[in-house]
């Protein structure tokens, strides 16, 4: 098996010559897309870079990851300045996404014994955030999290357990404080309602 398909499958693998060639041309697609000027710009430069982007999705520049065709992104999800995906493995992230400035997302796993880690070896595990999670500035991501629908997730949070859905965390590890409930829907539903009169 191809260090490529080993990487794919969640095992452990090594950054070989093809892996290289492919991080390099994210790389320089990537120079691209953090100097554009435009809107249109951003938008036709992320086409090339990412796996899929749903429309109106968009990512303020700067903006880093490995790969990028690792990376999918649903409709009308909003990405800050300044983050960082670590794409080794499969980035899942649904409609109606909020992400903060700085947010790192890391799917890598290198291995805890010195010994091994030092070959040059590591592995990886999907993260996927549903529909209408919001993410916080600052906040860390680590392998193999899901966050659940509507979540939120507070700034400078370290998250590396699942989130469950309607539920808001923070802190580092990040743990629940709260579910979202129907108290809080009401009074921002009255806030909209306000908004709609002016």
């Amino acid at each position: 098996m191809t260090n490529r398909k080993k990487m794919q499958a969640g095992d452990l693998y090594k950054v070989d010559k093809d892996l290289q060639e492919s991080l390099s041309a994210c790389w320089e697609k990537l120079l691209k897309f953090n100097k554009s000027t435009s809107y249109q710009e951003m938008q036709a430069n992320l086409k090339d870079i990412l796996g899929k982007i749903g429309e109106g999705s968009q990512i303020l520049p700067p903006f880093r990851c490995n790969y990028g065709k690792h990376i999918e992104i649903g409709q009308k999800s909003f990405i800050n300045f300044g983050v960082s995906m670590i794409d080794v493995g499969k980035i899942i992230i649904g409609d109606h996404v909020l992400i903060g400035p700085n947010t790192g997302i890391y799917t890598a796993i290198h291995p805890i014994d010195p010994e091994i880690r030092s070959k040059g070896v590591q592995k990886a595990r999907p993260i996927i955030i549903e529909d209408k999670a919001w993410i916080g500035g600052s906040v860390t991501i680590l392998p193999g999290v899901r966050i659940g629908y509507g979540a939120i997730v507070g700034a400078g949070a370290v998250v590396t357990k699942d989130v469950p859905a309607m539920t808001i965390v923070a802190g580092n590890p990040a743990k629940a404080i709260r579910e979202i409930n129907e108290e809080d829907k009401k009074y921002w539903k009255d806030q909209y309602e306000k908004y709609l009169e002016d």
